[in-house]
């Protein structure tokens, strides 16, 4: 079984209950992009890589399903789901299996160790923005030295999701995904920028340009649209590729995704 929490008795988690939403499959891009491109680091090392879904709401399917998808990359992966309201844990523990287990806390992650991976979707929207930095410095702080900390926003059904990669030392990328088949222009995804950057989507500020080009870049490649969405994303990306540090290449674009470097898009301070 997953680790349980190490959280002394009487203290209280840190953080605040979210709407506690959630649907099947909501978080299946950022759950296969984490298994794809960081699967293999997160994997390193003799002990089992325990990841966390932090904040996984009032169904477990999320923790559920992260398992899952995890074990396509390692096998021994395990699953801790934490939650900071009490009675979401107590309807989550007779899903447990070998591998996966729910506890009671908040952003101090109280798993034993130190996790290869922090999950934390659509918890930070209720938060202001000014508190941001230090919660995901206090998240950080818990990571194993190799782990990732994948923190974003997606909508109900998840066929639009925006998420921040972080490691140890503070944000390195930022991803888009999308189903592309839903999509008129890339910038319908500014509705689900992270907390960190859904106020910055306006003029002055990168966020908003990278926005603006890859719009640009969408409609250059309209005559790509007879071949499909999924050719004329491809080429829109490569064309935005000129100018923005990317940090994945044609494999990812393919399933609907980009990845650009967070120093790029961090807000103008």
């Amino acid at each position: 079984m997953a680790p349980r929490t190490t959280r002394s008795v009487g203290t209280r988690p840190v953080g605040t209950p979210t709407r506690g939403t959630t649907n099947p499959n909501r978080l299946r891009r950022m759950d296969r992009w984490i298994a794809a491109v960081h699967g293999p680091v997160l994997s390193r090392g003799d002990t089992p890589p325990v990841a966390v879904d932090l904040g996984y709401g009032a169904a477990p399917w999320t923790a559920v399903e992260l398992l899952q998808r995890l074990r396509t990359a390692d096998p021994r992966a395990r699953v801790v789901g934490v939650e900071i309201e009490p009675a979401r844990v107590a309807a989550a523990q007779p899903y447990e299996r070998d591998g996966l287990t729910f506890v009671h806390g908040g952003f101090e992650v109280p798993v034993a160790g130190a996790p290869a991976l922090i999950r934390a979707a659509n918890v930070l929207r209720q938060y202001d923005e000014g508190e941001v930095a230090a919660i995901w410095a206090r998240m950080c702080g818990r990571l194993a030295p190799d782990g990732l900390l994948v923190e974003g926003t997606c909508d109900e059904i998840g066929r639009r999701h925006v998420w921040v990669a972080l490691g140890p030392e503070g944000p390195r990328t930022v991803t888009f995904a999308t189903r592309l088949g839903s999509l008129e222009r890339p910038s319908d995804l500014a509705e689900r920028l992270p907390k960190a950057l859904i106020h910055r989507n306006v003029p002055g500020e990168p966020v908003h340009a990278f926005l603006r080009d890859f719009d640009r870049a969408w409609a250059a490649a309209a005559p790509y649209a007879s071949l499909g969405a999924r050719q004329r994303w491809i080429a829109a990306v490569t064309d935005l590729s000129a100018d923005w540090p990317l940090a994945d290449g044609r494999r990812r674009w393919r399933q609907g995704e980009v990845t650009v470097a967070w120093p790029a898009l961090a807000p103008v301070r």
